[in-house]
C-alpha cells in the first residue's frame, strides 16, 4: 500500500501544561506509523491566517460546525498574542493510511467530549482536550481546547503540508519567545533520546520527555536525527582519549593476570605496561567503536570513507531545553552514566540497560551543549525537506 505523510500539531496550551510527553507516548505506542520529523514552531500571523482558512474551508457533513470551531481556535491560540509567538510542536508521521490512524488516536472533536460519562481516556482528546457547551444551548461552545490538531483526510493533509513546505524554510529551530527576569541564570542544554528507544513501537520516548518535564524547563527545539558516523566520531571524540586512559591500564593488568595464570609464569611491570599499550588500547578503541556504532548504526572501521557523512541507519530524537540552571536540572533527572548506579526515579534507572544503552544523553555543561548542537547541526531541521520530497512524489 502507498505510504502517505501526515502531521500532528501539539497545541501551545498542551505544551505549556507539560503534557507533551503524554501525547507523544500515545502517538508512538498506539499506531504503526514512523515518526520521521519533529519541529517546534512559532506560527506567525500569515501562517496562522492561511492555516485557519484551510480548516474553515473543510466540509464535514457529520459535524458542520467543527471546521469553524477549529479555524477560530487556530486564529485565537496558535498565532502570536501581540508581539509574542507561541510554541507549537509539529510531528510528521509516515506510513499506510497515515491520516486515518492519526485521526483515530487523536480522537473525535465531538460529540464524545460533550458528556463526562462518555469519556474513556482512550484517545488523546479524551485525556487532554476540553469542549464545554452551554447547558441551555448545546450548540454554543463556551470553552474549547483540542490538545492536538490533525487532518481527517489526505486531501486536507496535503493542503497544510503544502503550506508548511513554503513557510518552514528559514524558520528557526529554536524558539525564542520569552524574556526572562534573570537572564544570567538561563541556560540551554541538549538532550538526545538515544536509538535504543526506537527499536520498536514504544511509549518510552514520550515517558522520558514526561520525566524531564518535572524540571519545569521549556522545550524550545526538537528534531528527529540520524547521526552519521562522521558526526558520532566528532560528538564522542572527547570520550576516546578518556577511554584509553581509564580502560587501558585496567585491561593491561587483567591481561597480565590471565597470562600468568595460563602459563604459570610471573610477568614484570614493564610487560604489564606493554600489555596496557597494546591489549588495553585495543580494548578501549573497540569500546569507542561500539559507542559510534550504537549512535550511527555502523562501525567506523567497517565504513567506506565516502559514506562517513551519510545519515546513519538508526534514529534519535534531539531536544533543547531552556530555563534556570537547565544543565544540572536535566542531568539530575537523567542520572549517572551507569544505570545500575543511578538513583530510583531517574531516567537511566528506569530505562537504561547498561553503560552503553543508557537511554539518553544530556550535555555536561553549557559549553558542551553549544559544541554538541553544532555537531548535530541542530539549527538545521529536515522537516521542510521531508515534506517537499513527499509532495513532489504525489
Amino acid at each position: 500500500m502507498e505510504h502517505t505523510l501526515s502531521y500532528v500539531f501539539v497545541t501551545p496550551y498542551t505544551i505549556a501544561k507539560s503534557r507533551t510527553g503524554g501525547v507523544v507516548s500515545r502517538l508512538l505506542s498506539r499506531i504503526d506509523l514512523e515518526l520521521v520529523g519533529a519541529q517546534m514552531i512559532a506560527a506567525d500571523a500569515s501562517f496562522t491566517s492561511a492555516y485557519a482558512k484551510i480548516l474553515k474551508d473543510q466540509d464535514d457533513p457529520l459535524n458542520p460546525g467543527a471546521s469553524t470551531l477549529l479555524g477560530s481556535y487556530v486564529e485565537n491560540n496558535i498565532g502570536p498574542t501581540g508581539s509574542r509567538a507561541h510554541r507549537t510542536l509539529m510531528l510528521l508521521f509516515r506510513g499506510t493510511d497515515a491520516c486515518k490512524k492519526l485521526s483515530d488516536i487523536c480522537g473525535a472533536l465531538y460529540p464524545e467530549n460533550r458528556s463526562l460519562e462518555s469519556l474513556t481516556g482512550e484517545t488523546i482528546r479524551d485525556t487532554y482536550a476540553d469542549l464545554i457547551v452551554d447547558p441551555k444551548n448545546p450548540k454554543k461552545v463556551t470553552y474549547f481546547e483540542p490538545a492536538v490538531l490533525t487532518p481527517r483526510n489526505q486531501v486536507h493533509a496535503d493542503k497544510v503540508l503544502t503550506l508548511l513546505s513554503n513557510w518552514l524554510p528559514g524558520q528557526p529551530n529554536i524558539i525564542e519567545n520569552v524574556i526572562y527576569p534573570n537572564p544570567e541564570d538561563i541556560q540551554r542544554t541538549l538532550v538526545i533520546i538515544k536509538p535504543d528507544n526506537w527499536k520498536f513501537a514504544s511509549s518510552k520516548p514520550g515517558t522520558i520527555i514526561d520525566m524531564f518535564s518535572r524540571t519545569g524547563l521549556r522545550i524550545v527545539g526538537m528534531k528527529v536525527h540520524r547521526m552519521s558516523i562522521s558526526e558520532a566520531l566528532e560528538f564522542y571524540g572527547p570520550v576516546r582519549e578518556s577511554l584509553k586512559q581509564r580502560l587501558a591500564p585496567v585491561f593491561g593488568h587483567k591481561a597480565k593476570d590471565l597470562l600468568e595464570e595460563q602459563f604459570k609464569i610471573r610477568l614484570s611491570e614493564q610487560t604489564e605496561a606493554v600489555l596496557a599499550q597494546t591489549v588495553g588500547v585495543e580494548y578501549a578503541t573497540d569500546q569507542f567503536e561500539q559507542i559510534v556504532e550504537f549512535m550511527s548504526g555502523q562501525r567506523p572501521s567497517a565504513c567506506k570513507l565516502e559514506e562517513m557523512i551519510e545519515p546513519g541507519s538508526v534514529k534519535c530524537l534531539i531536544m533543547v531545553y531552556e530555563g534556570e540552571h537547565a544543565t544540572q536540572k536535566i542531568r539530575d533527572v537523567l542520572g549517572p552514566t551507569d544505570p545500575m548506579k543511578a538513583p530510583g526515579g531517574t531516567v537511566r534507572r528506569e530505562f537504561g540497560s547498561n553503560i552503553m544503552e543508557n537511554t539518553a544523553h544530556a550535555s555536561a555543561s553549557v559549553e558542551n551543549a553549544l559544541r554538541e548542537m553544532g555537531v548535530v547541526r541542530f539549527h538545521s531541521n529536515p522537516c521542510a525537506e521531508i515534506i517537499r520530497s513527499y509532495l513532489n512524489m504525489r
